[in-house]
């Protein structure tokens, strides 16, 4: 599976930006889509999931209320709409594919939990 992560950009403080990630095919092992970012000389951490099959999200407390996460199952296509962007948002962000299956989408917040990876998308926030 090749996901292709876009729409990133330089946005000011307050803007919104969303977030595409397309996947090259289809497939019925896809359980979970994931958001990841990195900043620079920071770790990855972990954004938003989503359970493709039910539509259960999870948020990091950071986006809670400002970020969301979608699927369109036609396009095999997930979104992540950000709102009210902060300087603290900008970092590269990549989206993943978890093929395997799980219990909770809630728990499904380390990079160790996906199995493809985007080649990520960068989102600048100026203050």
């Amino acid at each position: 599976v090749q996901l292709q992560a876009s729409g990133g950009g330089l946005v000011q403080a307050g803007g919104s930006l969303r977030l595409s990630c397309a996947a090259s095919r289809r497939t019925f092992s896809t359980y979970v889509m994931g958001w990841f970012r990195q900043a620079p000389g920071k770790e990855r951490e972990f954004v938003a999931a989503l359970s493709w099959s039910g539509g259960s999200t999870v948020y990091a407390d950071s986006v809670k209320g400002r970020f969301t996460i979608s699927r369109d199952n036609g396009k095999n296509t997930v979104y992540l709409q950000m709102n009210s962007l902060k300087p603290e948002d900008t970092a590269v962000y990549y989206c993943a594919e978890r093929s395997r299956r799980f219990v909770l989408v809630a728990a499904m917040t380390t990079s160790d939990d996906y199995d493809y990876w985007g080649q990520g998308t960068q989102v600048t926030v100026s203050s």
